[in-house]
């Protein structure tokens, strides 16, 4: 195999050349003012000396600004490789500062994946507003509230799924992730803790313990119907100027009419100015097989929800 040949590249005006250059001069100037002093007698032409020495002078002159050049450019390439090995190391500690931000942006999918499947599957999800598209949802649910309240349908039927009951309360207050205040009601508008009536309960993890420690063992006086605690707690707690969702829990709807729970609520949720509803309103219905009518407390829920701006999710 035939070795290729790399062209080198030459710099011809070196230093170098300049000596040589210089050398070569002053040989032949001797050379000629030998050979004339031999024909002219022995004389020297002071012109030519004149003319020699100020030839020489600016040879040195040229080779003094060649070397004055050298310098600055060696300079300057040195500065150049000093910038481009800082440009290297900037370019190195952005890319760990971008490796840090994909592993802490992936951390954080994997939590919120995790926390929607906590919520479970609904088996018909039906959402009241299908404008309303740019706020935060998991599970079908927009979790862009501050305040979260809970009205539960706490009759004997509701004891007997009471585990999934409180297992979907608890997944509710995970997804909302800047509650300032809850606040826990059954269906007669009883609250949980009697002390925190007409006031907001703080979501820290000591009181949401306490309160979700009652919650197990609690029981109260139900009829199977959220009017009374829905008009309470939009009365009590619900302001134009707060953000409040209220989630309705309940797998029956004992009362003999539709139309006027609807007409009250609607009346109590509406801001006068704006005429939008004030606090989003969101229905869960779970199929009981050890009782309830899931088919009348859905068509409460459902049409409650459209008119809030909330949704309606049916679990079994």
């Amino acid at each position: 195999m035939a070795v290729k040949k790399r062209p080198r590249n030459l710099e011809i005006f070196t230093l170098s050349f300049l000596d040589i250059i210089s050398c070569g001069f002053g040989a032949i100037v001797l050379l000629v003012l030998l050979s004339r002093s031999t024909t002219t007698g022995g004389t020297v032409d002071t012109d030519s000396i004149a003319e020699l020495i100020r030839t020489l002078s600016r040879m040195e002159t040229v080779r003094s600004e060649h070397d004055t050049q050298s310098e600055r450019l060696s300079s300057m390439m040195d500065e150049q490789a000093a910038n481009v090995a800082q440009l290297q190391k900037e370019i190195e500690k952005a890319k760990q500062r971008s490796a840090t931000l994909q592993s802490a942006n992936s951390g954080l999918e994997k939590k919120i994946a995790a926390l929607r499947e906590r919520i479970a599957v609904p088996s018909a999800t039906l959402s009241a507003d299908d404008d309303v598209q740019e706020e935060l949802y998991a599970g079908g649910i927009p979790v862009d509230a501050d305040y979260v309240i809970f009205i539960v349908d706490t009759s004997g039927s509701m004891q007997s799924i009471w585990g999934k009951v409180m297992q979907q309360m608890e997944n509710i207050l995970d997804i909302h992730p800047k509650v300032k205040g809850f606040q826990i009601m059954n269906d007669n508008g009883i609250h949980i803790i009697s002390a925190y009536k007409n006031k907001w309960i703080n979501d820290t993890p000591k009181l949401r313990k306490r309160v979700l420690k009652i919650l197990h063992s609690w029981q109260a006086f139900s009829n199977s119907s959220p009017a009374e605690g829905l008009q309470a707690a939009l009365r009590l707690y619900v302001k134009p100027n707060m953000k409040v969702s209220i989630y309705i829990l309940g797998d029956d709807y004992t009362g003999s009419s539709y139309d006027p729970v609807l007409q009250t609520i609607a009346k109590l949720n509406t801001n006068k100015i704006t005429g939008e509803p004030v606090a989003r309103i969101h229905g869960i219905g779970f199929y009981n097989r050890q009782g309830g009518n899931i088919t009348r407390l859905s068509t409460l829920l459902r049409e409650i929800a459209r008119q809030s701006r909330g949704t309606f999710i049916a679990l079994d």
